[in-house]
């Protein structure tokens, strides 16, 4: 186990410290630093939670890869994981919602982070609306799915599997989440609200297409994973596509990029260091549910921060949702298991 996870381990403390110091240097008090390290690790678990779907479809495309790549994509991946989507990816967003050209932008994050945090917390309404449209989307495509061969919970998920032939239903249902939330807004508000929720619509419908110009030619992805270089590229589209939720999520929780930055970067390293145990277990299929409890963190999600335009949902309850539902489908997945022993089980 050591040998998958140890060097997530290692950068967890380095990160946790690091977050520590941050802490210590923005607050000054025991308090402010334990504040900032809390942050760091639920971020952590935040991304850890919403990208289980992503170790899933990363393992599906590595087990075919030769060992070299797989162990390229584990080093200069997570360069561009950490680096290009955590630190580079939250800066274009308040770089965008702020108005602020790269220069000014990263001197405020750096040097200015109460004048920052100020900017950006103005920017609130916009970056809720865009996250929380994104979320939506990601979570519906999901359960509107009517080859979904797998419910977690029946009552939810058949009903939304029976009618997920209607065409952009679930761009509907977004819409719709939209204008109930835009009521409860000023005017000013509301149409910020609104175009950022549109614009979030329209980069999910971006990565999309993307997905579908990237995705493998045959059924199988093993020409592509075989092509190696070819197989590396497709996977860092994807993965940049997946941490779409975990890096506006987090906003959800705190505006201070190096915050984001330390926290999200942990929960990345674990994903990186999941999808390769994944691969060499071959145990991508023994917790039936995990997944389902990944879809369900980023609806609940997507939900509390429609919410957080008009009524504030501490952080940390924000925080845990994602771990207490994946612990839930986990848990649910391991009664499943004991249930419904595997036939060489059984004869044990």
């Amino acid at each position: 186990m050591f040998k998958h996870f140890g060097g997530s381990l290692l950068f967890t403390a380095a990160g946790l410290v690091l977050g520590a110091w941050y802490g210590w240097e923005l607050h000054g008090t025991i308090d402010g630093m334990l504040g900032i390290v809390w942050i760091c690790a639920v971020l952590a678990v935040l991304e850890i939670s919403l990208s289980f779907d992503n170790a899933a479809v990363n393992a599906s495309v590595l087990k075919d890869m030769d060992p070299v790549w797989q162990q390229r994509f584990l080093t200069w991946g997570i360069a561009i994981a950490v680096f290009g989507m955590r630190i580079v990816f939250p800066l274009v967003i308040v770089m965008v919602a702020a108005q602020l050209g790269p220069v000014e932008a990263v001197n405020l994050a750096l040097n200015q982070p109460t004048e920052y945090q100020r900017i950006v917390s103005d920017a609130h309404i916009g970056l809720m609306g865009f996250g929380g449209a994104f979320l939506g989307m990601v979570g519906l495509k999901y359960f509107f799915d009517s080859e979904k061969e797998i419910d977690w919970i029946e009552a939810i998920e058949r009903p939304l599997s029976k009618v997920a032939d209607i065409e952009a239903i679930a761009i509907g249902l977004v819409l719709a989440g939209t204008w109930a939330t835009s009521t409860m807004l000023t005017d000013d508000d509301a149409l910020t609200f609104v175009t950022a929720a549109i614009a979030g619509l329209l980069v999910y419908l971006a990565v999309e297409i993307v997905n579908h110009l990237l995705e493998p030619p045959t059924p199988t992805t093993g020409d592509v994973a075989k092509a190696g270089f070819g197989a590396f590229l497709y996977l860092e589209v994807l993965d940049a596509s997946f941490s779409f939720d975990g890096v506006i999520g987090a906003f959800a929780l705190t505006n201070n990029l190096i915050i984001i930055a330390i926290g999200l970067g942990i929960g990345a390293m674990f994903v990186r260091s999941m999808t390769i145990f994944l691969v060499k277990k071959g145990t991508m299929s023994e917790y039936r549910y995990l997944e389902h409890g990944a879809f369900y963190a980023i609806m609940a999600l997507a939900v509390i921060m429609y919410i957080n335009t008009f009524a504030h949902i501490p952080e940390v309850i924000t925080g845990l949702i994602g771990a207490v539902l994946i612990g839930l489908a986990f848990w649910s997945s391991v009664r499943w298991n004991k249930a419904n022993p595997a036939p060489e089980d059984a004869l044990i």
